[in-house]
């Protein structure tokens, strides 16, 4: 078998990324932390056909993630494939190397929209997703935390979140971590920038990442801000909270109108006695007379 191919990466990849942080020391969280040595591993590399069944939580939490990513991009109004298990292949001498990504968001989208079956990097039109998501398995952890940086790495990644809500990854190199955020830098190295508990800043999103707690156990929120004031919502989110802005709204213009009601009816009332009182003036007035 001849060596693997490691791609370069694509333009979308080499794109200086937008400053997001005010100019001066970089903070903590967007030093790099490692980087990923890309040495191909012809075993692990493969990707099987066959579907590998999610738990509740971990199904659960990628769609809040897609949910989110599709609220994202509805506000942005940009142009973008946003999902969930799609295979990409970078290596067209070696098709049965991939990564399939647990939620990825491709810019510009392939030329076949929503009808893709994988992303093979070697056809016109298909191009590394921007963002990738893993949510870190309690049955293959390693896998997550090892081998998805390797081969995010060779097919041209911009950025790579992993998430591990419920902390099921190994404690090499100080982990395990909620979230990883890999991101390709300026050099075209793919490097580990934040390994943490967050919040941190999305290159790519223009927006913070966040660890938050929920009866369930652990999520992931994105806001506008680093204190996250300014949630983004899911479009079912942002449903709800226009349809309880609409309500809130109707409530306010009938309370609004049943007041003005009330002070018509009032000053009818008070016009009415004060009207029988100079009637009943009149009519003594008549009498003295």
């Amino acid at each position: 078998m001849t060596a693997p191919r490691i791609p370069s990466p694509s333009s979308a990849a080499q794109r200086a990324p937008r400053p997001m942080l005010r100019s001066g020391p970089m903070p903590p969280s967007l030093r790099v932390i490692r980087r990923s040595e890309v040495v191909p591993d012809l075993e692990r590399w493969v990707l099987t056909e066959e579907t590998v069944p999610e738990s509740s939580p971990h199904d659960l939490l990628s769609e809040r993630i897609r949910a989110l990513l599709l609220g994202w991009a509805a506000r942005a109004g940009r142009a973008v494939k946003i999902g969930r298990n799609l295979a990409v292949r970078w290596d067209r001498e070696h098709p049965q190397f991939g990564v399939d990504p647990d939620v990825y968001l491709v810019e510009p989208p392939p030329p076949e929209g929503d009808a893709v079956r994988s992303l093979r990097l070697w056809k016109k039109g298909h191009v590394a997703p921007r963002l990738a998501v893993e949510i870190v398995s309690a049955q293959h952890p390693t896998k997550d935390y090892v081998i998805a940086p390797q081969k995010y790495a060779a097919c041209g990644v911009e950025e790579l979140w992993i998430l591990d809500p419920f902390l099921d990854g190994p404690r090499a190199h100080g982990g395990p971590f909620r979230i990883q955020l890999w991101r390709r830098l300026d050099d075209a190295s793919f490097a580990q920038v934040h390994a943490g508990d967050g919040p941190v800043g999305s290159e790519v999103l223009q927006g913070w990442l966040h660890a938050v707690r929920t009866p369930a156990g652990a999520s992931f929120d994105l806001s506008t801000d680093e204190a996250g004031e300014e949630r983004w919502l899911t479009p079912e989110e942002a449903e709800r909270a226009a349809k309880e802005a609409a309500r809130r709204e109707t409530a306010r213009v009938r309370r609004k109108a049943e007041a003005a009601q009330r002070q018509a009816e009032a000053e009818r009332v008070a016009r009415e006695a004060a009207e029988r009182r100079i009637r009943e003036l009149e009519a003594l007035l008549a009498r003295a007379r």
